[in-house]
């Protein structure tokens, strides 16, 4: 099934594909905006615009949606455009080549599930990029295009890129890359939280603000593209949505849990935490064990949203690094899939101790 088309962004559009057109298209750039604004599509839409074999130089340069790189890219199938999102890796494995072979497998199921539903879910609370797939990036950056005269990477959500103690080599390589990438590349990162980023990794791209969109557009796509009906549930669907075409879709339950669900749990955990032992213990005791994928992981994710907006705004920034850091371990533990019970038990305990 191919990608549904782009809604809105008329702006950035144009502005790239002037800057394809006169050959100054940055080739580190970052698209920062709300979550499910749609900045993963937009640059989808950019590498077809760049991949694209009947673009002949003109002034305005887009995918024409018709050759075959551009239906290839519309199927999320061109072999020179690299989408890169975050995974779960479900197994561990010693050797860093069988890990970089277990993210390209999680990485190839997760792609083959948006060719089936390209109106997918928000990655789980568990998915990252770790080390594993940052050497699988850096070993296509490396590749030849197969088809055309240059190869497109996206990177979606990368504020999920994970620092890991020991691999800084790894690190300072996907670094030197977006300093200095290959000749024939163009890398675009998305992010809902730029501050999440290295400020390293800031500083080697081009930052393009991606702003909500009109409800008019959110209503139109929904109208089309998800055969929603004219009626007064739609308005307050979009007006709910605040300009994000994502927002929307979570909240219609399409492939996954809605961001009011997650943004609850968060919301129950901490007023659990602040009530004191009883209530922790009894909030721990109430999820469902033996579950720790899912809505406990997503709760976390939610969590973290929480406090990095709390760190941003200048609040007790000692205890929020802390807590931030805590939850993080939490996250781990649950990878392994270990009793949520018992892990909501010691953060709630963690967070709720004096500082």
């Amino acid at each position: 099934m191919p990608l549904p088309p782009l809604y809105g962004h008329e702006g950035i559009r144009n502005r790239l594909a002037g800057a394809i057109a006169s050959g100054r298209l940055p080739q580190g750039l970052l698209f920062e905006g709300p979550q499910g604004v749609g900045k993963q599509r937009l640059a989808l839409w950019l590498g077809q615009a760049l991949l694209c074999e009947r673009n002949d130089g003109g002034a305005k340069r887009e995918g024409c949606g018709d050759c075959r790189p551009c239906r290839l890219v519309l199927t999320l199938s061109h072999p020179d455009l690299h989408w890169f999102v975050p995974v779960e890796l479900e197994r561990r494995a010693a050797d860093a080549d069988k890990q970089v072979e277990l993210a390209e497998e999680a990485l190839g199921e997760v792609l083959a599930a948006r060719r089936e539903r390209p109106l997918y879910e928000r990655p789980s609370g568990m998915a990252s990029h770790g080390i594993a797939s940052v050497r699988l990036l850096l070993r296509k950056l490396a590749l030849t295009p197969v088809m055309g005269p240059r190869k497109v990477f996206v990177i979606g959500d990368a504020e999920r890129l994970v620092p890991q103690t020991g691999a800084e080599a790894a690190a300072n390589a996907l670094l030197k890359a977006l300093e200095e990438p290959p000749p024939d590349t163009v890398l675009v990162l998305t992010t809902a939280e730029p501050d999440a980023l290295l400020a390293t990794i800031r500083s080697r791209v081009v930052r393009v603000r991606v702003a909500r969109l009109a409800d008019s557009v959110v209503t139109a796509f929904a109208q089309r593209e998800l055969g929603l009906a004219d009626e007064p549930s739609l308005s307050q669907r979009v007006t709910a949505a605040e300009g994000c075409i994502g927002r929307l879709l979570a909240e219609g339950g399409v492939g996954g849990t809605g961001g009011a669900e997650r943004g609850e749990g968060a919301e129950r955990f901490l007023h659990a935490v602040q009530d004191g032992p009883v209530a922790r213990l009894g909030f721990a005791l109430s999820l469902q064990p033996f579950q720790a994928r899912g809505g406990f992981t997503a709760m976390l994710d939610e969590l973290l949203v929480r406090l990095r907006s709390e760190a941003r705004a200048g609040k007790d920034s000692g205890k929020v690094v802390s807590a931030i850091a805590r939850v993080l371990d939490a996250r781990e533990l649950a990878q392994g899939n270990v009793n949520p019970q018992l892990v909501a038990a010691v953060l709630g305990e963690d967070l709720g101790s004096p500082r």
